[in-house]
């Protein structure tokens, strides 16, 4: 069962399916990083935004 297992991992690793699965990783990481800092971003663009409307109509 292990030796199996072996030539399986060892397969894996030379075909071409491996690093083409580590490639869309790295790549759907950084999509959602840039996803991230960007909703971020709008976020606190929103909050100054708002808290400058609420401060306008305060006065």
């Amino acid at each position: 069962m292990l030796n199996s297992f072996v030539a399986g991992v060892k397969k894996f690793i030379v075909s071409e399916d491996g690093p083409t699965a580590v490639e869309y990783a790295v790549m759907l990481a950084l999509i959602v990083i840039v996803c991230l800092t960007s909703i971020q971003a709008i976020g606190t663009n929103a909050n100054t935004t708002f808290s400058n409307v609420s401060a306008q109509l305060g006065q």
